[in-house]
């Protein structure tokens, strides 16, 4: 267990913020008051949000090792142990899961009428399954988590979704489902391999090339579907644009996360020469997604729409940024996991807040609005810019580094990559303009109340804080980025001189 640093802190961290929801969440049926089910459940979140900063403030960024590390045996007779554990690249995604949860249930506060409780429970649910996927070191107990997620989020979108809402809710279902018996495939093709359900041994473990190729092509799809990846993609603008502004927010900012942090966590390390063998393959369809979600974006006429193929755009970044193999394009690629969930997440909050008003998403119901919403067109403008990778935001940084990556490696990958950066200013321009300055289509709104700003500002700071000072989320995952590169590169070493 050289791998792991053994709790820094007193109490089992990382196993209290994931079994803290869980206990709210079953707590919330004995509360019959729906108001003080709301309360209850922010109350709970923003406890899982408090608890969670020690993470940050005594994680060790000199150190590859997983940190905060929980280790006991679960199922001895198949070597399945609870082991829990963060490091670099793990960390501040378990700490987006924190603070996107509190916004949701502040962003749901009056969007949902009927079956409150049931609506929270789903929610912290959700919280619970996000952070254990994020921290789990056992193949089974990761997959425990995965496929824990798909339940809440399916209720999430069939319950509390538009009138599309079953159809929405089956396609999602079907699709992850779909990807988590691939991803089920590989695992128990490991273990059999290897006997051991241990994510870092497995990590460390050599296998054959061909062995890899059909695990690479099972962990694949699994990731590529959830990503999403084109052709993978058709289930995301559905699930968005059907769901409640909760249920869009956590699939942008947590549930997409999972199939790039597959990627970076199992991929490059578990099957290093594959990844290599198939990373021009990868590369071609994240640009193709760059592109082709950019394109599309560029004719939407409904907000949720086209900020759900904005979506796969900036995703498209994110694999393009894993499969370059430098440490450039790498750190970008898990600073723009983060990014996106900031900024595309707050984008799909300011439809929310629109919507509750004018009850429709179209941007030609909610245009002009730029006089009587100013503080509203404030904030939306802010994270259209972020959405543009504007200089001085947040996207801008994880967005340079990933073309430095590209260049650096492939300057015809960086080159094909250039059109989406155009496309995201132009499509994102476009839907700012119209919804500022646009012919007026809609009627007197009320501009944003102070809960609405409330659980807008952190996201607002954070677009700030990243764009002008990186270095801090740089360096936390600076140490861990470099010793995944060492071992994807002597692993392919190895094969060579054999």
């Amino acid at each position: 267990m050289d791998f792991l640093i053994l709790n820094q802190l007193d109490y089992p961290i990382l196993s209290t913020l994931i079994f803290l929801p869980l206990a709210g969440a079953f707590i919330l049926f004995m509360i019959r008051n729906e108001k003080a089910a709301k309360i209850w459940s922010l109350i709970v979140s923003l406890a899982v949000f408090v608890l969670s900063l020690p993470l940050y403030f005594y994680f060790d960024p000199a150190t590859y090792k997983y940190q905060f590390a929980e280790h006991s045996p679960w199922v001895p007779a198949f070597q399945i142990n609870y082991t829990l554990g963060i490091d670099g690249i793990s960390l501040f995604l378990v700490l987006l899961s924190t603070l996107i949860i509190p916004i949701c249930i502040l962003a749901s506060w009056k969007y949902i009428e009927k079956r409150v409780r049931e609506f929270l429970f789903c929610i912290l649910l959700m919280e619970t399954a996000c952070v254990g996927i994020f921290s789990s070191l056992d193949f089974v107990l990761f997959y425990v988590f995965w496929e824990a997620m798909l339940v809440p989020m399916y209720l999430l979108i069939a319950l509390w979704g538009g009138p599309e809402k079953v159809y929405a809710s089956i396609k999602f279902f079907v699709y992850t489902m779909a990807g988590s018996v691939f991803l089920l495939v590989a695992m128990i093709a490991l273990y059999l391999k290897t006997g051991t359900f241990s994510i870092p041994q497995l990590m460390t473990n050599t296998y054959t090339f061909s062995f890899q190729f059909w695990i690479f092509l099972a962990f694949g799809i699994a990731f590529a579907i959830k990503v999403p990846m084109a052709p993978f993609h058709t289930w995301l603008p559905a699930a968005h644009v059907e769901a409640p502004t909760a249920g869009s927010v956590l699939l942008a900012s947590i549930l997409l996360k999972m199939g790039t942090y597959g990627f970076v966590r199992f991929c490059l390390p578990i099957t290093p020469q594959a990844s290599l063998y198939f990373a021009p393959y990868m590369l071609i369809i994240s640009i193709v997604s760059i592109i082709y979600g950019g394109y599309v974006a560029l004719g939407q006429t409904d907000m949720k729409r086209l900020i759900a193929y904005s979506s796969v755009a900036h995703m498209g970044f994110v694999t393009l940024g894993t499969f370059l193999f430098n440490t450039h394009g790498l750190e970008g690629a898990i600073l723009q996991m983060l990014n996106h969930g900031i900024t595309t997440g707050a984008l799909f909050l300011c439809v929310g807040i629109i919507y509750e008003r004018s009850h429709s998403r179209l941007i030609t119901d909610n245009s002009g609005i730029g006089k009587i919403m100013p503080v509203y067109i404030g904030f939306f403008g802010f994270f259209c810019l972020s959405s543009m990778a504007f200089p001085g935001t947040n996207s801008f940084v994880g967005e340079l580094l990933v073309l430095i990556g590209a260049f650096t490696g492939n300057k015809l990958i960086g080159a094909l990559s250039i059109p989406g950066v155009v496309l995201a200013a132009a499509y994102m321009l476009r839907l700012l303009q119209k919804i500022t300055w646009g012919k007026k289509g809609s009627s007197h709104f009320s501009d944003m109340n102070l809960r609405e700003i409330i659980y807008l500002a952190p996201l607002a700071l954070f677009v700030l804080w990243i764009g002008f000072a990186p270095g801090p989320f740089l360096n936390v995952m600076h140490v861990t980025v470099n010793h995944l590169m060492e071992q994807v590169q002597a692993a392919n070493a190895v094969a060579l001189v054999r």
